[in-house]
């Protein structure tokens, strides 16, 4: 018997995906991953870390299948909530919950799984995993969308690598939302109607502020309102001496000041702000509501436009330097002046967008066929062709 150690969550996906392993005859462990003790910054009823570990435990013996805890809180903290806040600080918005699938989840947790003997690592994530043999007679593995589409979650793993995948398995990837819950309630399992988890990965529900407070001090700044017919959304476009150049113009995003709009409030630092935000911004009295459409962390000034369709919210291309670009695909890695015909997303549940990959000498921009809202520094772009997700970087 094959031997696999699953992360049980607490949840209702990771304990369906532990019972259909047993079911394929798998001999099944399953380890719940402690990663957090700081209880002052969660809203704490939202986040019972202690009740998922017990519905777990509840789980793990109603399967008949071992079952421990492992604390990876001090990992978790080095290189996930250190790395969050670093950059906060730089005036990006990271994404944590990619980070935990590539450092906590697919590192340090399949590294203790091995080191028990599996053969594979397990996650109840809605996505799937392919495999085909090369010319050389060696697998290469895909990373495929899972068939639920309003829950596919290959997004969340666009940094794992071949290494990664060849070790991990997806139980429930091919079904629905509904039918893992229906499997949980026809075999009496404890999480078949249990809300799903919100929040950061592991840590629950948290007040970002408060959370981003035990680092990054307050810092009372002004919030600038840009009109839409600022200058620089009106340039003309100038001609171009090669698609590089172009891309490079088109990838830029417009500098402000604040003598380039009206000061319409104050906020408590930059730091705590991202780009498309609406709320938290305490500013009344305009027709429509107000988004950050820039934030400055060296001057401390939020700049905001009126309605979600405002210019300085949109772009059409953005850039992956070198060091932050990934290929799941490693075999279908661009070399420099090669182009590439894809579907891309700039965050989970967006709908797939039409675009071309370009790779030039320090990186690759991504160019979309229809300009993007809210394209923010430190989230991650993925892309796919057809369901594979082949690639991903951090938005620079």
């Amino acid at each position: 018997m094959e031997k696999v150690v699953i992360g049980l969550s607490g949840g209702v996906d990771s304990s369906v995906a532990a019972y259909l392993l047993k079911e394929q005859g798998y001999d099944v462990i399953g380890l719940f991953m402690k990663n957090w003790h700081d209880d002052s910054v969660t809203i704490s009823e939202e986040c019972p870390w202690l009740e998922d570990s017990n519905d777990a435990l509840i789980v793990a013996e109603k399967l008949g299948i071992p079952f421990q805890t492992v604390d990876l809180s001090e990992e978790y903290k080095e290189r996930i909530v250190d790395y969050m806040f670093d950059e906060y600080e730089k005036g990006r918005t990271p994404n944590p919950d990619v980070l935990c699938n590539r450092e906590i989840k697919f590192d340090v947790f399949m590294k203790i799984a091995m080191q028990l003997g599996a053969d594979y690592v397990a996650t109840g994530h809605y996505c799937r995993k392919g495999s085909f043999t090369n010319e050389n007679g060696e697998d290469t593995f895909q990373l495929l969308s899972g068939l639920d589409g309003n829950k596919d979650q290959s997004y969340f793993l666009c940094q794992l690598s071949q290494e990664q995948l060849s070790k991990t398995l997806f139980p429930i990837g091919e079904l629905t939302k509904p039918e893992v819950r229906k499997i949980a309630a026809d075999n009496g399992l404890i999480t078949a109607d249990k809300k799903d988890s919100q929040g950061l990965c592991f840590i629950g529900k948290v007040r970002l502020p408060d959370f981003l407070q035990q680092k990054l001090k307050p810092k009372k700044g002004v919030i600038v309102e840009v009109a839409e017919n600022f200058g620089q959304y009106q340039e003309e476009i100038p001609e171009f001496g090669s698609k590089e150049e172009e891309l490079a113009y088109f990838s830029k995003k417009p500098s402000y000041a604040v003598e380039d709009g009206k000061v319409v409030g104050e906020h408590q630092g930059a730091h705590y702000f991202t780009k498309g935000q609406r709320k938290g911004l305490d500013v009344g009295g305009t027709k429509e509501p107000l988004y950050v459409i820039e934030t400055d962390v060296n001057e401390n000034v939020i700049y905001t436009g009126q309605g979600k369709s405002h210019p300085g919210l949109y772009r059409r291309t953005l850039f992956v330097s070198n060091d932050e670009l990934h290929w799941i695909r490693t075999d279908l890695a661009l070399n420099i002046g090669e182009t590439m015909e894809v579907m891309a997303r700039i965050r989970y549940r967006q709908p797939l967008q039409k675009a071309t990959l370009y790779k030039v000498g320090n990186g690759l921009y991504v160019d979309f066929e229809d300009k993007q809202s809210a394209i923010t520094e430190g989230q991650f772009v993925a892309w796919y062709v057809g369901d594979e997700l082949l690639g991903s970087g951090v938005i620079s």
